[in-house]
């Protein structure tokens, strides 16, 4: 036998130490319930031998969640690259959870697995991007982001006269293409707040340039009814139960 297959399955010891089920075992264990030998370990399958196991106190068997992940992404994600698994192995883990989460969530490694994301960002884009395994979720963002109201914070290099900024909110800015009209205002001389529906790719940089206006940087902080708040660059945080897309 090798020393990899050397050892027993942590649940399998745990079921027999409690006793419990091997199902029970293996959800008091990725809940984070369970320490070896004083550290925290959340794979079941976890080999163990003669190590001492504790179980935490008002450990329950729950089934975890399908959890939803809010990260400020910075602009320079890799390009190309918008599975949401492979920009999750990247960024989110638990060190760059936000400290101050109101969530009061404790991060788990099975809230980071199969996560999926929609409404990726274009390359040089950054702010909200949502990680979630919540199929419901999922299924907003994909079904209905014609209704989605997307918010962002556009830094610009140029001026504009009223009727070009009202062809901003039209959605006639762009020659020979009519896009879905939305709220468009300026928050300061170099930056702009737009507030539309039916988003595509691309798009924000499209409508600038077709009004003479350069971009510097473009900052997603809204989709429908979830805002990014006050969560720092390169940090996530949960979404919270109340609410909604």
């Amino acid at each position: 036998m090798s020393d990899m297959d050397a050892g027993e399955r942590l649940s399998k010891r745990l079921a027999r130490e409690l006793p419990c089920s091997r199902r029970e075992a293996e959800l008091y264990i990725s809940g984070g319930w369970v320490k070896v030998d004083g550290q925290i370990v959340e794979e079941p399958q976890f080999k163990v031998f003669e190590q001492r196991l504790e179980l935490a106190p008002g450990a329950t068997p729950r089934e975890i969640p399908p959890a939803t992940l809010l990260f400020n992404a910075p602009a320079n994600l890799v390009a190309g690259v918008d599975k949401g698994e492979d920009l999750a192995r990247q960024f989110i883990r638990k060190a760059t959870h936000w400290a101050e989460d109101p969530a009061r969530q404790v991060p788990l490694k099975a809230h980071f697995r199969g996560l999926v994301t929609l409404l990726p960002l274009a390359p040089g884009e950054e702010g909200l991007l949502v990680f979630t395994q919540d199929r419901g979720v999922a299924r907003r963002l994909d079904e209905g982001r014609a209704r989605l109201e997307e918010e962002w914070q556009v830094e610009v290099i140029g001026s504009l006269e009223e009727r070009q900024l009202a062809s901003l909110c039209d959605g006639s800015a762009v020659p020979g293409r009519r896009l879905a009209p939305g709220k468009v205002s300026w928050q300061s001389e170099t930056r702009l707040r737009f507030a539309l529906k039916g988003m595509v790719p691309g798009q924000l940089e499209l409508m600038c340039r077709a009004v003479g206006l350069t971009v510097v940087s473009t900052r997603r902080l809204r989709i429908g009814g979830v805002s990014l708040g006050r969560v720092p660059v390169g940090e996530w945080r949960y979404l919270k139960p109340r609410e909604r897309f």
